[in-house]
């Protein structure tokens, strides 16, 4: 099993906490850990400018990411949302387990 985390920002907690609870109910997220008061400057549209955002910790299997990414892609609100994936190259095996236990549909 290949995990990643994927980060991805919303313009208000309302969002995130909706996104991060329907993640983890339809198994496309182990744990999502959202951080607030996140300041990202950016260009949009020519002009450089910043915002408060919040920020979307999610830890998945790698496989899982195209579905996590439109499912995020769907309920956000942005034209276009942030959402990238890096590698988790060594985690505690105990946690690696669970991530991927979590993230398995039932069987049946």
């Amino acid at each position: 099993m290949e995990a990643v985390v994927i980060l991805a920002t919303t313009p208000t907690l309302k969002h995130a906490e909706k996104i991060s609870r329907t993640l983890v109910e339809k198994k496309l997220a182990a744990c999502v850990s959202v951080v607030g008061n996140v300041r990202s400057t950016f260009r949009w549209e020519g002009k450089i400018t910043t915002e408060k955002e919040c920020l979307m910790i999610i830890k998945t299997r790698k496989e899982l990411f195209n579905a996590a990414a439109e499912h995020i892609r769907k309920q956000h609100p942005y034209q276009v949302p942030e959402i990238i994936a890096s590698p988790i190259i060594a985690g505690s095996k105990p946690y690696l387990t669970w991530l991927e236990e979590s993230t398995k549909p039932p069987e049946g």
